[in-house]
């Protein structure tokens, strides 16, 4: 049996087999969850039912996180369809492409960071809020996704890094308020890794080089590694743990000094 037989969970976010929900996505259905799914727009409709087809799921619905009516939407079809909910993972990041080029400084507006916070951060909140009614008393578990540049300066990774600094402080702060609920709320910060997102991100290849020579464990991390974490932060074994953000990177995030060795 599964670590999360008899789960009912919602992935929010997932784009392509390639992205790091999906990967998500395949490790919770292998450990036996019941899934559901979240399309952005009509254009990712199809990909997205494709996708949730190969976890024997037909539950797919469209949400845009900037839109408090479709949110309560997912919601209320959620109540109607399994009349409760374990698991929500967030797997939602954006900021208009002149934000995440050039120097912080230069690039940066004021409707572009409401935006990238709006997007990568409060909806986060929002979901909680909307989904707490159906995952109270349930032993319930959140997760979202951040990025070392939360607490690093990273090239180019400008009003991003202040939105996910922004979330990982919301899941310090709704782990502390949903707790009583029966709800716990972590982070994964996963390394660098070849998704579709990431193909936006200058000079990428370069970050994925730089982490894979010198990274304890000498390579990049995989969206299994990260679904894999994913699986188990969200099922009883972690019943201990809320309020955590988890690095998956290699072991990355704790080198001080590169190219010494």
């Amino acid at each position: 049996m599964g670590m999360l037989e008899g789960k009912k969970a919602l992935i929010v976010g997932v784009a392509s087999p390639r992205s790091i929900a999906w990967g998500i996505a395949e490790a919770m259905h292998r450990e036996g969850a019941e899934l559901a799914f979240t399309y952005q727009n009509e254009k990712l409709k199809s990909r997205v039912e494709k996708i949730a087809e190969q976890t024997g799921s037909s539950l797919t619905m469209p949400l845009d996180v900037a839109d408090d009516d479709q949110i309560d939407a997912v919601f209320d079809t959620l109540k109607n369809e399994w009349g409760a909910l374990d698991i929500i993972v967030h797997a939602v990041g954006f900021a208009p492409r002149d934000q995440i080029e050039g120097e912080f400084a230069d690039v940066v507006s004021r409707e572009g960071f409401r935006i990238a916070h709006d997007i990568s951060s409060y909806s986060f909140a929002a979901l909680a809020r909307a989904g707490r009614p159906l995952m109270e008393g349930r032993n319930g578990a959140m997760l979202t996704l951040s990025y070392l540049g939360a607490v690093r300066a990273m090239p180019s990774y400008n009003v991003m890094g202040l939105a996910k600094a922004s979330l990982e402080a919301g899941v310090r702060y709704l782990a502390h308020g949903l707790g009583p609920h029966g709800i716990r709320v972590n982070g994964i910060s996963a390394g660098p890794i070849k998704t579709l997102a990431a193909a936006g991100i200058s000079k990428f290849r370069a970050m994925l080089e730089h982490v894979e020579t010198t990274a304890p464990l000498r390579r990049s991390v995989t969206i299994e590694d990260v679904g894999n974490t994913a699986a188990f932060l969200c099922s009883d074994l972690a019943g201990g743990i809320t309020g955590e953000i988890t690095y998956v990177d290699a072991g990355y995030n704790i080198v001080g000094m590169a190219g010494l060795d």
